[in-house]
């Protein structure tokens, strides 16, 4: 059996002294969480399975990824380390996995340029590329039916709609046809944030989780809503999602990752402790 894995996201912005990690709702509404540098050196030492650096501001902000950032991160941490935001061309992807990344996350850029998946996955292998795919419920089913129509916890039907540059632009894509395109095109994992619950601490949205999970061989990365280890257990077991991603419980203390890891266990959970 894969053992589930837990991932610290750290969500950075460029600021005077060179990047800082926030946390917002649903990628706004930002509050100081501390240097990522630090947040990271501690989840290595508390056992994460991976960490997942985002430069949220980057493609909104239309620059490169911080790279100085990402090289002392990296040179803190030894465990897999995905690094997104703003990256837009294969040169950028080797510059960050030069800075020490294992894999990057590719977004804004490979909605605008699909092909931008096959070509990096094809010069870098599947396994370095993670496509982040960021949505939101739409409940306007009677203007789509092309789109897949999911039942959501209330028994409302909805589809999920894919955002970009940082949750401020909708796409008309529909979530599902999208993943599915992403695997075809040879990306290694999805990272799913879905922006309904981001940071809303209410749990992840395990209608769309599950439904990529069940779909699509690749691993699903369900982000957005954590607010306890309880909401961990639902989205490995309702919402099969191969690992949890997740930012506030953990940059404010509330759990530590061995607490999160043991927890698991003792539910049956396969988490490498």
């Amino acid at each position: 059996m894969l053992t589930k894995r837990i991932i610290p996201c750290l969500d950075v912005t460029l600021d005077k002294i060179g990047g800082c990690v926030v946390k917002g709702i649903e990628f706004v509404h930002l509050r100081e969480a501390g240097d990522p540098v630090h947040l990271a050196k501690r989840y290595n030492e508390q056992g994460a399975d991976e960490l997942v650096f985002l430069d949220i501001t980057a493609s909104h902000e239309r620059r490169g990824t911080m790279i100085d950032v990402i090289e002392r991160t990296a040179d803190e941490v030894f465990i897999p380390l995905t690094v997104g935001g703003g990256i837009s061309s294969t040169d950028a992807i080797r510059n960050i996995l030069r800075a020490g990344a294992d894999k990057v996350s590719i977004n804004t850029a490979a909605v605008k340029n699909p092909e931008f998946i096959k070509e990096s996955s094809e010069i870098f292998g599947s396994q370095c590329i993670v496509t982040a795919i960021d949505c939101r419920r739409n409940l306007n089913i009677k203007d789509n039916k092309d789109k897949t129509i999911i039942e959501l916890e209330d028994g409302t039907e909805a589809w999920y709609e894919v955002v970009i540059f940082g949750g401020r632009t909708p796409t008309g894509l529909d979530t599902v046809q999208w993943a599915q395109k992403v695997e075809e095109l040879g990306s290694g994992e999805i990272l799913l944030t879905s922006m309904d619950r981001d940071g809303t601490k209410d749990g992840y949205d395990l209608p769309i989780t599950r439904t990529l999970s069940e779909m699509l061989d690749i691993p699903i990365i369900a982000s957005g809503g954590a607010g306890n280890i309880e909401h961990m257990y639902d989205v490995f077991t309702r919402g099969k999602a191969d690992a949890a991603l997740a930012a506030s419980i953990f940059h404010f203390g509330e759990y530590t990752i061995e607490e999160t890891k043991e927890y698991l266990k003792k539910k049956g959970v396969a988490a490498r402790v």
